[in-house]
């Protein structure tokens, strides 16, 4: 298979803490250096949230606008990607760091059950998220839980809500949510190119236990992938992940694996359709 490998690497989140694992980057200054390693790994997605001090997810734009320089910094080229997820707050406030214009967001179209909450994404945040995105030339990745967030996206496709050729992230493995089953992930992929045609181009994300396998399961496939500390704080049930480096050279060996080549960043922006450096 030749079609070079797209790897995301998710450097925080908004739950690990350094309880969990003293290598999850909090600081703005962590997280530069974590991402430059993972960079150099073979990541070419940085997909971005940031903390408060005391490490609870935050919004600010200002640390968006922080972390965006320096990335661009010490990480040129690579694919800045900003989350627009509901735990760092709440309505409008997640969509506050668009006007930075990172080449991607993310965007979830729907509504679904997490471990202890629901996710919520109710169609008028929805559609003034994807407006933000399209005033401010952000592609976004679509985060789909559920089948029908694949279908969501086709509609919002359809009328104009997204600009262009949408990148399906599938995310299996949250409890409550989708399981990381195979049936279903060959149908997403399936869906995917019905909708969207046999080239349109999609990523999977595992939770926990589940990164490994997801990524084995989309880079034999042909889709792209995402690893991180963000998704899975371990390496194996008895060894926590010394760096997000470390997760990057475990999906880049898959890769190896597959005889997959891993996508530059030039690659990468090529495939997205996103707008050069």
């Amino acid at each position: 298979m030749t079609t070079p490998c797209i790897i995301c690497v998710a450097i925080t989140g908004s739950l690990p803490r350094k309880a969990d694992n003293p290598a999850v980057p909090v600081t703005v200054t962590e997280q530069v250096e974590s991402t430059q390693a993972a960079f150099e790994a073979g990541a070419t997605i940085c997909h971005a949230h940031v903390r408060n001090d005391d490490e609870t997810p935050s919004s600010d734009s200002d640390k968006f606008a922080a972390l965006k320089e320096g990335l661009e910094k010490h990480c040129p080229g690579m694919i800045i990607q900003m989350s627009t997820g509901g735990r760092s707050g709440a309505g409008q406030t997640r969509g506050g760091m668009l006007p930075l214009r990172p080449d991607m967001a993310s965007l979830s179209v729907g509504s679904n059950n997490f471990p202890t909450r629901v996710y919520e994404n109710p169609p008028d945040l929805v559609d003034w998220l994807a407006s933000e995105m399209l005033a401010h030339d952000v592609k976004p990745e679509i985060e789909a839980f559920d089948l029908s967030h694949i279908l969501r996206a086709k509609a919002m496709y359809d009328a104009g809500q997204i600009k262009d050729l949408p990148y399906v992230q599938f995310v299996m493995g949250v409890k409550n949510a989708m399981p990381a089953d195979r049936e279903v992930f060959d149908f997403y992929i399936k869906t995917v190119k019905r909708l969207f045609g046999e080239d349109a181009p999609w990523c999977a994300a595992g939770i926990g236990a589940q990164q490994a396998v997801l990524n084995d399961w989309a880079i034999s496939s042909g889709g792209h992938a995402r690893t991180g500390l963000e998704d899975n704080i371990r390496l194996d049930r008895d060894t926590l992940a010394p760096s997000n480096a470390a997760l990057v050279a475990r999906t880049v060996a898959i890769c190896e694996k597959y005889e997959r080549p891993v996508a530059t960043w030039q690659q990468a922006r090529q495939m997205l359709g996103l707008r050069g450096v």
